[in-house]
């Protein structure tokens, strides 16, 4: 059954400010345990549109032991949504009062430098950046089972993205 519509809005010079309330908080949560974090998806693209949901991206030690992480972060409001031990160990929380996926990776995981290297291709060259939102904006006219559905949709225009950023070493 296909139900679900996904909304792409306009870039929205917010976005940053959003992630950086939440590093904030991130931050203040974790302390020495955040080893990296970093604002990743299509909010983080200057003059890309996106579902505008900010996602983030948090390097910890073991995204597994949740025990050295999570109570802290729900103690400040974020909520685990699932958790995908079969893929990088994987967890994603949602945000208190902001739509937010923040996505929980250990410290060495292959899918944290995929995700950076994409991002920092689409923001250093527009090309591929207005090529991925025409993509993106046609595959929003449908409507999708999923969510998972709709990214998954994205897949061939994303890997063939990436596989130039990973070739070039971004």
């Amino acid at each position: 059954m296909n139900n679900v519509r996904i909304r792409l809005a306009e870039y929205d010079p917010a976005w940053p400010a959003l992630f950086d309330r939440e590093a904030v908080r991130i931050r203040a949560a974790l302390g020495v345990r955040v080893l990296q974090l970093e604002h990743t998806g299509s909010t983080s693209v200057t003059g890309l549109s996106a579902k505008p949901v900010i996602d983030l991206l948090l390097v910890v030690d073991s995204s597994a032991n949740e025990d050295a992480y999570l109570p802290s972060l729900e103690a400040v409001g974020y909520a685990l949504k699932f958790r995908e031990p079969e893929w990088y160990e994987h967890r994603l929380l949602k945000g208190p009062d902001t739509d937010v996926n923040l996505h929980v990776f250990s410290m060495g995981c292959e899918e944290v430098r995929r995700i950076l290297a994409f991002r920092d291709w689409l923001r250093a060259h527009p090309d591929d950046r207005d090529r991925y939102e025409r993509i993106k904006r046609a595959l929003v006219r449908e409507s999708w089972a999923s969510v998972d559905d709709y990214a998954r949709a994205k897949s061939e225009i994303v890997e063939e993205v990436l596989s130039r950023a990973l070739e070039h070493n971004i």
